[in-house]
């Protein structure tokens, strides 16, 4: 989004906030990185602006993205999301959900958190992220994954320079990159 994204979302009732408190700053909040995953897979094909007006009936059908609830949902979940007509009603990137909560179990138990995992792979490529992610998750291409560093700052160019947010996001991932790398 960036360049384009700093000029559209000041004053927006939906991108402003999202843009001004949240795009491109760094978290370590399970559910916050769980968050932005499904919501970047969610929003593939689709608008930005369509995943954040549906982003509390998403926190309300995943069960405020705890990992570990959404991990142990059955197959009546999965039917109950079906026919939500709040959320975006693709069986691929709601089964996709599930499995990407089973398998951030999995990286507490390599990394600690799924923070810890993504700290632990810092830096890389976008293309190096993208197989990485391919590798660990389901639905995860390149734009998901992209999109997804950079909500959390893990890439730069959240935001451009001159935009006042810039500069009240303190110490992102990707300005931590070591000088040899």
């Amino acid at each position: 989004m960036s360049a384009a994204y700093c000029r559209l979302a000041p004053g927006h009732p939906f991108h402003g906030p999202y843009h001004d408190t949240e795009y491109g700053f760094p978290s370590d909040v399970e559910s916050v990185l769980f968050e932005r995953l499904i919501l970047e897979i969610n929003q593939a094909g689709l608008s930005w602006l369509t995943i954040l007006k549906k982003r509390s009936a998403f926190r309300a059908a995943f069960s405020d993205f705890e990992v570990d609830r959404v991990a142990a949902f059955g197959p009546s979940d999965i039917d109950r999301l079906l026919t939500d007509s709040g959320i975006i009603r693709n069986r691929l990137k709601i089964e996709a959900a599930k499995e990407n909560a089973r398998r951030i179990q999995v990286l507490r138990q390599s990394h600690g958190s799924f923070a810890g995992w993504l700290d632990a792979h810092h830096p890389r490529s976008p293309a190096e992220w993208t197989r990485l992610f391919r590798q660990t998750f389901r639905f995860t291409g390149e734009q998901i994954v992209t999109e997804f560093l950079l909500s959390l700052g893990y890439l730069p160019g959240a935001h451009t320079p001159d935009c006042p947010i810039f500069a009240r996001i303190a110490s992102p991932p990707w300005a931590r990159v070591p000088a040899n790398i």
